[in-house]
C-alpha cells in the first residue's frame, strides 16, 4: 500500500525553493529574509507568487526575484502608503517598492527596513 505523501511546511518549501535559487545575489537575498524574520514574531514567511513571500494576518511583502542587480522587494499591503522612508520607491496608490543593491546597502539600511516591516505589521493588526 502507498503513504500518503503529505505536504511540506512552509518553511520546508522556503528551503526547497531557496537550495534551488541560482541568483547572483542568494546570499543577499537570504540576509533579507532573516532580516524581515527576525524583525517581528508575528511574521510567517511562505513561497507565494513563486517567491519568499511575507505575512501576519494578511499578505503584505514578497521578494521579486526576477532582477539581477538588486534585491528587489514588493509592499503590496495598501497599508504601505501610509509609511514614509527613502527607501520605499513607486508613487502607486497600494504598494511600494524597496531596492537593495549589496550586502553593504543591506547592512547600512537594516534597521530602516525592520522598521518599515514592523510599521506594516502594526497597520495590518
Amino acid at each position: 500500500m502507498a503513504t500518503k505523501k503529505t505536504k511540506p511546511t512552509d518553511e520546508e518549501q522556503v528551503a526547497e525553493w531557496m537550495n534551488k535559487l541560482e541568483h547572483p545575489l542568494k546570499a543577499e537575498i537570504d540576509a533579507v529574509r532573516q532580516l524581515i524574520k527576525d524583525s517581528n514574531r508575528q511574521i510567517n514567511e511562505r513561497i507565494k507568487w513563486n517567491a519568499p513571500s511575507y505575512y501576519c494576518n494578511e499578505d503584505f511583502l514578497t521578494f521579486n526575484h526576477r532582477a539581477t542587480k538588486h534585491v528587489h522587494l514588493i509592499f503590496h499591503h495598501p497599508s504601505i502608503v501610509k509609511i514614509k522612508s527613502a527607501l520605499l520607491e513607486g508613487d502607486y496608490k497600494d504598494r511600494r517598492m524597496l531596492y537593495l543593491t549589496d550586502m553593504k546597502t543591506i547592512n547600512a539600511n537594516k534597521k530602516e527596513l525592520q522598521r518599515i516591516v514592523n510599521e506594516s505589521v502594526q497597520l495590518i493588526g
